[in-house]
């Protein structure tokens, strides 16, 4: 399965919020998102365009590969995101059972070899907007570091990725949203 993404800063969160509203967008409750990334020992993720991550999403835990994008005008790339079970602390013990979970998937990967590289926390308001025949993700995110953005993004199979792209560049417009930035969080908070 590949994500079909696009990306926009912008400066003003609430009139995109009421744009989407007004467009009949289903929101969720917003959540506060961590996402450990880790390079691996034998190649250069940056160099393979590559990334691995452990997400804690509120109270869920992933682990996410994402492959190299496959285009120069979104970040469309095959994604591979598999849910981590909870388990429960020792009792007593201080940590939430999302944050064990990380804890203990960072020593794993660490005992493998990997390096972690950083760490992007940001606060995601999360809505589905149907959009010419298709739901859309919407993410309206508050990157700490970094500031605020819109994600668009499709889940789809190799062979639909020009539709699915093209049907994210239509929304993008119909919002008001320019140029799209290709660089991941963690590649922008390197960066600054």
């Amino acid at each position: 399965m590949y994500e079909v993404e696009l990306k926009f800063p912008v400066p003003d969160t609430r009139a995109i919020e009421q744009r989407l509203t007004a467009m009949a967008a289903r929101w969720h409750e917003p959540v506060e998102q961590s996402d450990r990334y880790f390079n691996h020992p034998d190649r250069d993720f940056a160099r393979t365009d590559e990334a691995l991550r452990l997400r804690r999403d509120g109270d869920r835990v992933v682990i996410t590969w994402k492959g190299p994008r496959i285009d120069t005008a979104t970040k469309t790339r095959r994604e591979i995101e598999l849910p981590l079970s909870l388990e429960l602390p020792q009792p007593g013990a201080a940590l939430h059972p999302a944050e064990f979970a990380i804890a203990r998937w960072t020593d794993l990967l660490e005992a493998l070899g990997f390096r972690p590289v950083a760490t992007v926390a940001k606060r995601r308001s999360y809505a589905v907007v149907a959009w010419e025949g298709r739901e859309v993700d919407v993410a309206l995110d508050s990157v700490i570091g970094l500031g605020e953005y819109l994600e668009l993004e499709l889940q789809a199979v190799e062979a639909d990725v020009p539709q699915a792209r093209a049907c994210l560049e239509s929304l993008a417009r119909e919002l008001g949203c320019g140029n799209p930035e290709r660089r991941s969080y963690l590649e922008l908070l390197l960066e600054s």
